[in-house]
């Protein structure tokens, strides 16, 4: 029987990972079956239990139920622990389950193998202060930048991320009033930039030299890259190889085997551009 995984959010139906893992499955001559499955609001651990009933081997967590499945899981990685957030599930022979949080070795891995960013000693602003930015949070102060600010409209939710977090490196956080100096890497952690709306981002934020990142992706560059290349940016980069390099980390963890994400995500981009 082929190995069964799966990625459960709302909404999900555009959702990439599917045709990720297919490509990861086909590349090292693993026979897995990955499927997009909706689950609503107050059905989610009930729908992931009868993934595993049903003889599932693992799955995907995407938004909004990251935090569920870090309440659901047995078991927890040191970043899902620290993150409160899972995004990949291990279903184990007894029935208990395993909870990682894979996005934050993904970004870091897009910046620092894909775009041959250095980010030790660099200053950092990570805009945001929901989970997709507590999910990274962790992996990019281990690369010992010299200081990472987070910036949300509701300042007081950036301190209280700041100070979870101040045992691992100089962070800290406030209002986009509270934006000062210049940065070498600006991250979007939210979604706005979809929508085509920006952060309030103060004039000359972005250091000479410095490159700007977008969490997330589309088939065209979002707002935050377009605001990236107006402001002279080495680089203005979306979040699509943060996408396959998480789900990499995943396929990894469910079957020991790390898949090149190289050409993976060359023939996504192709997909995305045709």
């Amino acid at each position: 029987m082929t190995d069964r995984y799966a990625v459960f959010g709302n909404p999900i139906v555009h959702s990439k990972s599917p045709r990720i893992h297919a490509l990861f499955a086909a590349q090292t001559g693993i026979a897995l079956e990955y499927s997009a499955l909706l689950s609503e609001p107050e059905e989610f651990a009930q729908d992931v239990m009868m993934f595993l009933i049903s003889e599932g081997k693992g799955c995907n967590v995407t938004v909004p139920f990251k935090q569920e499945a870090w309440e659901l899981a047995d078991e927890l990685s040191d970043y899902a622990a620290r993150a409160q957030a899972v995004n990949t599930l291990v279903f184990r022979e007894d029935g208990s389950m395993f909870g990682a949080n894979t996005d934050g070795i993904g970004i870091v891995r897009d910046l620092q193998q894909n775009h041959g960013l250095v980010l030790q000693g660099k200053r950092i602003l990570l805009l945001g202060a929901g989970g997709a930015v507590r999910g990274v949070l962790q992996p990019l102060l281990e690369t010992q930048p010299a200081s990472l600010f987070i910036a949300n409209r509701t300042a007081s939710k950036a301190t209280e991320l700041a100070t979870d977090f101040a045992t691992l490196g100089e962070v800290s956080g406030g209002g986009f009033e509270a934006i000062n100096g210049q940065f070498d890497l600006i991250i979007n952690g939210t979604a706005a930039s979809l929508q085509g709306d920006l952060p309030p981002l103060p004039d000359g934020c972005l250091a000479a030299g410095g490159s700007t990142y977008d969490m997330m992706y589309a088939a065209k560059p979002t707002a935050f890259v377009e605001w990236g290349k107006a402001q002279s940016a080495l680089l203005a980069l979306d979040g699509l190889g943060m996408l396959v390099e998480q789900a990499a980390e995943a396929f990894f963890i469910w079957r020991g085997v790390r898949p090149d994400t190289a050409p993976v995500l060359a023939q996504l981009r192709a997909e995305l551009a045709a």
